[in-house]
Protein backbone atom coordinates (compact mmCIF):
# COMPACT_ATOMS: atom_id res chain seq x y z
CA UNK A 1 0.00 0.00 0.00
CA UNK A 2 1.33 3.33 -0.89
CA UNK A 3 1.86 5.39 2.14
CA UNK A 4 -0.01 8.59 2.40
CA UNK A 5 0.83 12.12 1.90
CA UNK A 6 0.22 14.80 4.32
CA UNK A 7 0.17 18.22 3.05
CA UNK A 8 1.26 21.36 5.78
CA UNK A 9 0.32 24.35 3.35
CA UNK A 10 -3.28 25.87 4.62
CA UNK A 11 -4.83 24.94 1.79
CA UNK A 12 -6.11 21.43 1.23
CA UNK A 13 -5.51 19.96 -1.78
CA UNK A 14 -7.28 16.47 -3.42
CA UNK A 15 -5.43 13.24 -2.97
CA UNK A 16 -3.92 14.56 0.76
CA UNK A 17 -4.64 14.54 4.17
CA UNK A 18 -4.68 18.04 5.33
CA UNK A 19 -2.78 18.75 8.18
CA UNK A 20 -2.34 22.71 8.23
CA UNK A 21 0.74 24.18 10.25
CA UNK A 22 0.16 27.86 9.76
CA UNK A 23 -2.22 30.44 10.12
CA UNK A 24 -1.91 34.16 9.14
CA UNK A 25 -2.52 37.19 10.81
CA UNK A 26 -2.01 40.68 9.39
CA UNK A 27 -0.02 43.29 11.69
CA UNK A 28 -0.30 46.44 9.61
CA UNK A 29 -3.37 48.68 8.72
CA UNK A 30 -1.59 50.79 6.29
CA UNK A 31 1.37 50.46 3.80
CA UNK A 32 4.24 52.58 3.57
CA UNK A 33 4.29 53.59 0.17
CA UNK A 34 5.40 56.72 -0.36
CA UNK A 35 8.81 56.49 -0.40
CA UNK A 36 9.05 53.10 -3.23
CA UNK A 37 8.97 52.42 -6.55
CA UNK A 38 8.91 48.99 -6.72
CA UNK A 39 7.10 46.56 -4.64
CA UNK A 40 8.92 42.75 -3.64
CA UNK A 41 6.62 40.30 -2.71
CA UNK A 42 8.31 36.56 -1.14
CA UNK A 43 4.99 34.69 -1.04
CA UNK A 44 1.51 34.69 -2.16
CA UNK A 45 0.71 35.13 1.39
CA UNK A 46 2.45 38.77 1.38
CA UNK A 47 0.22 39.78 -1.69
CA UNK A 48 -3.05 38.69 -0.09
CA UNK A 49 -2.18 40.46 2.94
CA UNK A 50 -1.51 44.06 1.45
CA UNK A 51 -4.56 43.52 -0.92
CA UNK A 52 -6.72 43.22 2.33
CA UNK A 53 -4.39 46.73 3.98
CA UNK A 54 -4.54 48.61 0.80
CA UNK A 55 -5.51 47.72 -2.87
CA UNK A 56 -3.86 50.97 -3.82
CA UNK A 57 -0.10 49.03 -3.90
CA UNK A 58 -1.18 47.98 -7.38
CA UNK A 59 -0.21 51.18 -8.56
CA UNK A 60 3.18 50.01 -8.17
CA UNK A 61 5.30 47.49 -10.31
CA UNK A 62 6.44 44.58 -8.64
CA UNK A 63 9.47 41.94 -8.11
CA UNK A 64 7.24 38.24 -7.75
CA UNK A 65 9.68 35.46 -5.99
CA UNK A 66 8.26 32.67 -7.17
CA UNK A 67 5.57 31.54 -9.79
CA UNK A 68 2.67 31.29 -6.87
CA UNK A 69 3.58 34.92 -6.21
CA UNK A 70 3.75 36.38 -9.67
CA UNK A 71 0.54 33.99 -10.18
CA UNK A 72 -1.49 36.34 -7.20
CA UNK A 73 -0.46 39.72 -8.19
CA UNK A 74 -1.35 39.08 -11.74
CA UNK A 75 -4.95 38.00 -10.80
CA UNK A 76 -5.35 40.81 -8.52
CA UNK A 77 -4.20 43.25 -10.87
CA UNK A 78 -0.89 44.32 -10.48
CA UNK A 79 2.29 44.19 -12.68
CA UNK A 80 5.21 42.04 -12.21
CA UNK A 81 8.31 43.95 -12.90
CA UNK A 82 10.49 40.75 -12.54
CA UNK A 83 10.59 37.57 -11.43
CA UNK A 84 14.01 36.00 -10.62
CA UNK A 85 14.67 32.61 -11.71
CA UNK A 86 16.52 31.57 -8.74
CA UNK A 87 14.30 31.96 -4.95
CA UNK A 88 17.39 31.25 -3.11
CA UNK A 89 17.57 34.29 -0.16
CA UNK A 90 21.72 34.97 -1.79
CA UNK A 91 20.91 34.43 -5.36
CA UNK A 92 17.96 36.73 -5.44
CA UNK A 93 19.84 39.36 -3.00
CA UNK A 94 22.74 38.83 -5.96
CA UNK A 95 19.58 39.57 -8.85
CA UNK A 96 18.42 42.72 -7.17
CA UNK A 97 21.93 44.76 -6.71
CA UNK A 98 22.49 43.64 -10.41
CA UNK A 99 19.28 44.76 -12.26
CA UNK A 100 17.39 47.39 -9.31
CA UNK A 101 20.65 49.08 -7.74
CA UNK A 102 18.61 52.88 -8.89
CA UNK A 103 15.06 51.39 -7.36
CA UNK A 104 13.80 52.39 -3.75
CA UNK A 105 12.61 48.78 -3.39
CA UNK A 106 10.09 47.94 -0.32
CA UNK A 107 9.76 44.49 0.99
CA UNK A 108 6.70 43.99 2.00
CA UNK A 109 7.00 40.65 3.97
CA UNK A 110 6.01 38.48 6.90
CA UNK A 111 7.41 38.89 10.41
CA UNK A 112 10.21 36.25 10.24
CA UNK A 113 12.27 35.54 6.88
CA UNK A 114 14.46 32.56 5.96
CA UNK A 115 17.19 34.95 5.00
CA UNK A 116 18.57 38.75 5.45
CA UNK A 117 18.06 40.44 2.10
CA UNK A 118 18.15 43.74 3.92
CA UNK A 119 21.35 43.03 5.39
CA UNK A 120 23.23 41.38 2.43
CA UNK A 121 21.72 44.37 0.20
CA UNK A 122 23.11 46.77 2.52
CA UNK A 123 26.72 45.33 1.99
CA UNK A 124 26.38 46.17 -1.60
CA UNK A 125 25.37 50.33 -0.86
CA UNK A 126 21.57 49.25 -1.86
CA UNK A 127 18.79 49.96 0.92
CA UNK A 128 15.63 47.88 0.90
CA UNK A 129 13.01 48.72 2.97
CA UNK A 130 10.71 46.64 4.54
CA UNK A 131 7.66 46.69 6.48
CA UNK A 132 6.16 43.76 7.76
CA UNK A 133 2.37 43.38 7.56
CA UNK A 134 1.44 39.88 7.99
CA UNK A 135 3.22 36.99 10.40
CA UNK A 136 2.53 33.50 10.91
CA UNK A 137 2.09 31.01 14.38
CA UNK A 138 2.00 27.80 14.78
CA UNK A 139 -1.61 25.48 14.97
CA UNK A 140 -1.69 22.87 17.79
CA UNK A 141 -2.27 18.96 17.39
CA UNK A 142 -2.60 16.44 19.70
CA UNK A 143 0.18 13.53 19.65
CA UNK A 144 -2.37 10.75 18.30
CA UNK A 145 -2.79 13.28 15.54
CA UNK A 146 0.85 12.62 14.15
CA UNK A 147 0.95 11.36 10.49
CA UNK A 148 1.76 7.81 11.28
CA UNK A 149 5.05 5.62 10.15
CA UNK A 150 6.53 5.86 6.54
CA UNK A 151 4.32 9.21 5.69
CA UNK A 152 5.28 11.52 2.65
CA UNK A 153 5.16 15.04 4.34
CA UNK A 154 5.03 18.14 2.43
CA UNK A 155 6.58 21.16 3.52
CA UNK A 156 5.78 24.43 2.34
CA UNK A 157 8.06 26.71 3.71
CA UNK A 158 10.45 27.04 7.25
CA UNK A 159 7.61 27.94 9.26
CA UNK A 160 5.77 24.77 8.17
CA UNK A 161 8.82 22.46 9.41
CA UNK A 162 8.88 24.64 12.66
CA UNK A 163 5.73 24.16 13.65
CA UNK A 164 5.50 20.41 12.74
CA UNK A 165 8.14 19.98 15.04
CA UNK A 166 6.68 21.74 17.62
CA UNK A 167 3.47 19.30 17.88
CA UNK A 168 5.49 16.02 16.81
CA UNK A 169 8.93 14.41 16.84
CA UNK A 170 10.25 13.84 13.62
CA UNK A 171 10.33 9.73 12.67
CA UNK A 172 13.25 8.27 11.07
CA UNK A 173 10.64 6.75 8.54
CA UNK A 174 8.85 9.83 7.59
CA UNK A 175 9.82 11.47 4.04
CA UNK A 176 9.98 15.06 3.06
CA UNK A 177 9.33 17.06 0.28
CA UNK A 178 10.13 20.79 0.17
CA UNK A 179 9.24 23.67 -1.83
CA UNK A 180 12.56 24.85 -2.03
CA UNK A 181 16.55 25.13 -0.85
CA UNK A 182 15.70 27.83 2.10
CA UNK A 183 12.88 25.31 3.31
CA UNK A 184 15.51 22.57 2.84
CA UNK A 185 17.47 23.49 5.42
CA UNK A 186 15.46 23.56 8.43
CA UNK A 187 14.86 19.82 7.59
CA UNK A 188 15.65 17.79 11.28
CA UNK A 189 19.55 16.16 10.47
CA UNK A 190 19.53 13.30 8.47
CA UNK A 191 15.87 13.38 7.56
CA UNK A 192 14.95 11.44 3.95
CA UNK A 193 13.96 14.38 1.55
CA UNK A 194 13.16 15.41 -1.97
CA UNK A 195 13.05 19.09 -3.09
CA UNK A 196 10.28 20.03 -5.51
CA UNK A 197 11.52 20.86 -9.16
CA UNK A 198 10.02 24.22 -8.76
CA UNK A 199 8.94 25.97 -5.65
CA UNK A 200 5.07 25.65 -5.99
CA UNK A 201 2.54 23.20 -4.28
CA UNK A 202 1.59 21.73 -7.57
CA UNK A 203 5.20 20.71 -8.05
CA UNK A 204 5.72 19.50 -4.50
CA UNK A 205 2.29 17.24 -5.03
CA UNK A 206 3.39 15.41 -8.30
CA UNK A 207 7.03 15.16 -6.38
CA UNK A 208 5.28 13.55 -3.12
CA UNK A 209 3.02 11.09 -5.87
CA UNK A 210 6.08 10.10 -7.59
CA UNK A 211 7.99 9.64 -3.99
CA UNK A 212 4.70 7.42 -2.54
CA UNK A 213 4.63 5.22 -5.83
CA UNK A 214 8.43 4.62 -5.93
CA UNK A 215 8.58 3.68 -1.73
CA UNK A 216 5.48 1.34 -2.76
CA UNK A 217 7.08 -0.20 -5.51
CA UNK A 218 10.05 -1.40 -3.08
CA UNK A 219 7.86 -3.04 -0.18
Amino acid sequence: MKPPIYLTSPLARSGTHPLPMIEFSLVADHLDLEDCDTLMFSSKQAVISAERIDPSWKRLPTVAIGPATEKQIRKLGGTVLYRPKEYYGATLARDLVEKFRSRRILYLRPRQVSFDSRGYLAKAGIELQEQIIYETSCRHYAPEEAPPEGAVIVFTSPSTIHCFLENFPWRPDYHAVVIGRATLEHLPDGAKFRVASEPTIDACLAAARHLAETLNDTK
